[in-house]
């Protein structure tokens, strides 16, 4: 280690283990390091990092005492809090798979896995250090939001010979400031100048988002797919395509891209809560459930553990409820209470009374005890909805649809959607789903469960009009379930009235069609299914 760097570098040590720190102190002094700090706790960390300049933070991924490592450093890249000229480090003795996962999605400085020697530590901040120093001027810019001058100063480090040791991180940087300067078609020619004289990674994704911002979707759409299928760019790659899907309001497939890397990285509690959004906006309420209780077990002890994210697993769990068969509602709402029960040990101060009324209140509905859930209702404080959560309102919304006053309910979600479009960090996808939300429950009052039973009612009189009408708003609001896609074919083919050469019909029959295909039926879904698709043919 270069002795003046050594001496001038201010260090802030983030580690709970005692053991761990007194080797980190014993092999940093031995490298000349002298200006050292030492906290325990990330809570600590942060403090320290917003009223003092660091140059170098060596952070333990495993911080026990409370929120981890991950979250710390995921909050400071988020909120813009690192500066761009701090090296930051992780430390781990743990290295399976989702942990590399995680922390390469997190793009820290370094990894350095446990045990090392003080030569190894040597050899990787020197590398790095040494990188952070070079670059130092292009990155104060950054710092200070100053991006059309760092970009500058960018392009007189790249004409200087004599830093050619750092070209390659100096253009990476290039790229991503042409890209936060808005200068996409110059962004895309430089991508595709360096990618012609070497396919690096960094240039290829890039290129996609210059593609995304040039409104170029079909090139954006097949060169990430290529990077899908490597795995040093497959996070990445989910993450932009699933942005083009919602960009093409393609909300199926955008949600299967962002499951797909949830299992690859499961710390990331941002992808969790698109999912959540995704699932809402596409009906598909078991992955709505299991994503509110992924956010509830990766947010634990982390900046993002919050009440919310208990109740909303209970929320979750009584929309899945309210559109599974009878026979899973009991297991369901089991869960939803025992979330609960979670919450109130967790958070016994949190005074969340009405919210609590509410699922209490949905739940009574779903166990057929609707004047006590009625009777729930009447005791909530009246419009107090300023000061409630998003969250808190849409149930309170359901809720009110659900025990038929559709008054209260729509004028819930009119004011959830007038601060959606005032509150930009709620995000688009729940604005789209509140709107989506607003026209299904003005065309169809009846609940998921109840809609199912009428228009079973309607197709066992023989009114094959009012069936198919029914089972389609049914499909609408359960488009994945198998026995309401089963029954709206089974309507449509015994339908005389049904125009199959109509385009949204034929449409609607392969929508059924493919849910029925992708699951497992049981004997009588399977035998009845192919009847059904028999009739069809030979009407046809």
């Amino acid at each position: 280690m270069n002795p003046q760097i050594s001496k001038d570098t201010k260090v802030l040590i983030v580690d709970d283990q005692v053991l761990a720190k007194g080797y980190m102190k014993y092999s940093l002094e031995e490298l000349g390091f002298s200006n050292i700090t030492y906290v325990d706790k990330a809570q600590h960390a942060m403090n320290q990092i917003r009223h003092e300049q660091y140059d170098l933070i060596i952070c333990s991924y495993n911080l026990k005492k409370d929120h981890d490592g991950y979250h710390l450093y995921d909050q400071l890249k988020h909120n813009g809090e690192l500066d761009p000229s701090t090296a930051f480090i992780f430390i781990s003795a743990d290295t399976t798979s989702d942990l590399v996962h995680s922390i390469v999605e997190l793009q820290p400085d370094d990894f350095l896995a446990k045990p090392f020697t003080v030569n190894d530590l040597d050899k990787r901040l020197t590398k790095v250090l040494l990188r952070k120093r070079a670059l130092k001027k292009i990155y104060r810019y950054m710092g200070r939001g100053q991006l059309n001058k760092a970009l500058a100063e960018v392009e007189l480090f790249l004409a200087d010979p004599k830093n050619s040791e750092f070209f390659p991180l100096a253009l990476k940087t290039k790229g991503e400031l042409l890209l936060a300067c808005g200068h996409h078609e110059q962004a895309k020619e430089f991508y595709e100048a360096i990618i012609h004289v070497q396919p690096f990674t960094w240039a290829q994704l890039g290129l996609v988002n210059a593609f995304i911002y040039l409104n170029d979707d079909e090139e954006a759409e097949k060169l990430v797919l290529e990077l899908a299928f490597k795995s040093d760019s497959q996070l990445a790659a989910y993450d932009l395509l699933s942005a083009l899907q919602i960009k093409q309001k393609d909300f199926d497939a955008a949600l299967e891209c962002v499951v797909m890397a949830t299992e690859i990285s499961p710390r990331n509690i941002r992808r969790h809560k698109t999912a959540l959004d995704l699932s809402r906006i596409t009906h598909d309420y078991e992955t709505q459930f299991e994503a509110a209780k992924k956010i509830v077990r990766f947010a634990k002890d982390s900046i993002h553990d919050k009440p919310e994210n208990y109740l909303n697993v209970a929320r979750a769990g009584i929309d899945f409820a309210m559109t599974a068969d009878e026979s899973e509602t009991y297991k369901l709402l089991k869960q939803a209470n025992e979330y609960v029960k979670q919450f109130k040990a967790a958070f016994p101060k949190a005074e969340l009374h009405d919210q609590i009324k509410v699922i209490d209140a949905r739940l009574l509905y779903l166990q057929d005890e609707k004047e006590n859930a009625k009777a729930l209702l009447d005791q909530l404080a009246e419009e107090n909805w300023d000061t409630e959560s998003m969250d808190a309102l849409l149930d309170k919304a359901k809720a009110f649809h659900e025990l038929g006053l559709y008054e209260k309910s729509s004028k819930i979600l009119d004011v959830i959607e007038n601060r959606c479009k005032k509150d930009e960090s709620q995000g688009s996808l729940f604005l789209h789903y509140v709107k989506q939300e607003k026209q299904e429950r003005l065309t169809i009052k009846q609940t998921p469960r109840e809609l199912n039973n009428s228009a079973v009612a309607y197709y066992k009189r023989g009114d094959l009009d009012d069936a198919l009408r029914v089972f389609r708003q049914a499909f609408t609001v359960m488009p994945k379930n198998i026995s309401i896609a089963l029954n709206l074919l089974q309507a449509i083919a015994m339908n005389e009235n049904s125009d199959l050469e109509d385009g949204n019909l034929r449409k609607l029959i392969k929508s059924c069609i493919k849910i029925i295909e992708n699951s497992d039926l049981n004997d009588e879904q399977f035998e009845r299914y192919h009847k059904v698709r028999e009739m069809l043919q030979e009407t046809v």
